[in-house]
C-alpha cells in the first residue's frame, strides 16, 4: 500500500531553516571530543563493539574492538534472518547485508540492518528472534539504509530503485503500507534529533525531509537540499561531536558537511587518511573520537568489500581472516548520543 506525498510550502521551508538555525550552531574545523584528545595517544580501551557486515557469511557480526586478533575469540554477537527466528518467510531476501545499525525505541535496543536482496528488518539486541518490524522491500531495488524514527516508523533507502520510504512500522510488525519520495541513487539515511529531519544520500545530493502527518499516514517532504560537490553519494552519518555537521562520503571524497550552510569541509581531524576513493562507511566513536572507515580491497572476491577495518585518529587496523566486510560501525547509538550533546 503506498501513501500520498504532499509538497512542503515555502513558509514551512523557512520556518525549518530559522528553527535549525537556533539549535545547531557550527563547531570549529578541528573539534574533538574533549576525551579524544588523551585517548589519541594512549592504548585507553574502547568503550564500544564493532559491527560489520559480513557478506562471506551472509551475517551481521558484532566484533570486540579492543581485540587486535579477530582470528578467534572476538566475535560478541551474530545474526542472519532464519525460520527458528521468526524469519521463514523472509529468508529469501537475505544473502548480501550491507547496513548495520544499533538502535532504542521503547527503552529496547534493536539491530536495524538491510539487505540487497530486499530484507529490512528492525531486530530485538540481544535476543536476534522475532522483529519489531521487517519487510520485502523488493529485491531488485536494491535496499541500501534504514532508520528508525521517534514515531516508530522505518525509513528505508533504495539505490537502484532510486526511492525513500516511511513505512509503518509502528502500525503492525509486517506492514506494507509506505510512503515514498524519488530520490536517485539512495543510499544513506539517516534521523538527526538536532534538526529533526530524516536526512538521506542519493547519487547527487543531501537531502534533508521533514517527516509529517501521524502514524498511519505519515508524510515526507523536502525541507534542505545540498547538491554534493563530487559524485555517487555513499555513506552518510552523525558526527556525534559535532551536532552542526554529517560525514557524507562519495565515490571519491569524504567530507563532514554543513546541515544547515551545505557546506562540505575537508579539514576535519585526521582527513589525511580518512578521505580517500572507494570509502565504503564512515563513522565516529562519540567518547575517544576514533573513526572508522571500510575501503574496497583490491583482490578480495567481493569486489565492493574489504576484510580490514581501517581506524584513524589513532592510525590502527582490524582484519576478518575471510571477510567481505561491506560497512563497519561502532556499536552504538548515534542518534542517542548526539541528543545527549544538545541537552
Amino acid at each position: 500500500m503506498r501513501l500520498p506525498v504532499p509538497h512542503l510550502p515555502l513558509l514551512a521551508i523557512v520556518s525549518t531553516v530559522i528553527a535549525l538555525t537556533s539549535t545547531a550552531a557550527p563547531a570549529p574545523a578541528n573539534a574533538r571530543p574533549a576525551s579524544a584528545v588523551a585517548a589519541a595517544d594512549s592504548t585507553s580501551p574502547s568503550p564500544y563493539d564493532i559491527v560489520v557486515t559480513d557478506q562471506a557469511s551472509d551475517r551481521i557480526i558484532v566484533l570486540d574492538a579492543d581485540d587486535t586478533d579477530w582470528t578467534t575469540g572476538a566475535e560478541e554477537w551474530a545474526w542472519k534472518p532464519t525460520g527458528a527466528q521468526g524469519f521463514g518467510d523472509l529468508t529469501d531476501n537475505w544473502g548480501l547485508p550491507d547496513e548495520a545499525k544499533l538502535r532504542h525505541h521503547g527503552g529496547r535496543r534493536y539491530l536495524l540492518t538491510t539487505d540487497s536482496y530486499g530484507l529490512a528488518a528492525v531486530v530485538p539486541y540481544p535476543s536476534g528472534k522475532g522483529s519489531y518490524w521487517a519487510a520485502d522491500v523488493g529485491r531488485a531495488d536494491n535496499a541500501h539504509s534504514i532508520e528508525l524514527l521517534p514515531s516508530g516508523n522505518v525509513a528505508v533507502t533504495a539505490s537502484t530503485g532510486g526511492w525513500v520510504r516511511i513505512y509503518t512500522a509502528s502500525q503492525g510488525r509486517r506492514s506494507k503500507a509506505y510512503v515514498q519520495l524519488p530520490l536517485a541513487g539512495a543510499h544513506g539515511v539517516v534521523w538527526d534529533p538536532v534538526t529533526r529531519l530524516l536526512w538521506t544520500l542519493g547519487d547527487h545530493e543531501l537531502v534533508g525531509l521533514k517527516i509529517g502527518g501521524t502514524r498511519a499516514k505519515p508524510t515526507i517532504t523536502r525541507a534542505l537540499t545540498h547538491p554534493l560537490p563530487t559524485g555517487w553519494g555513499h555513506d552518510l552519518q552523525l558526527v556525534p561531536h559535532q551536532p552542526g555537521r554529517l560525514w557524507v562520503t562519495t565515490g571519491t571524497r569524504v567530507y563532514q558537511v554543513g546541515k544547515l550552510t551545505g557546506t562540505f569541509h575537508s579539514d576535519y581531524p585526521d582527513a589525511e587518511t580518512i578521505d580517500a576513493e572507494g570509502i565504503k562507511s564512515v563513522t565516529t566513536n562519540p567518547v575517544t573520537g576514533q573513526v572508522l572507515t571500510t575501503k574496497t580491497e583490491p583482490g578480495n572476491p567481493c569486489t565492493w568489500c574489504t576484510s580490514t577495518v581501517r581506524m584513524h585518529g589513532p592510525t590502527d587496523s582490524r582484519t576478518l581472516p575471510g571477510g567481505q566486510i561491506y560497512k563497519a560501525r561502532w556499536w552504538v547509538d548515534y542518534g542517542r548520543s548526539a541528543q545527549r550533546a544538545t541537552q
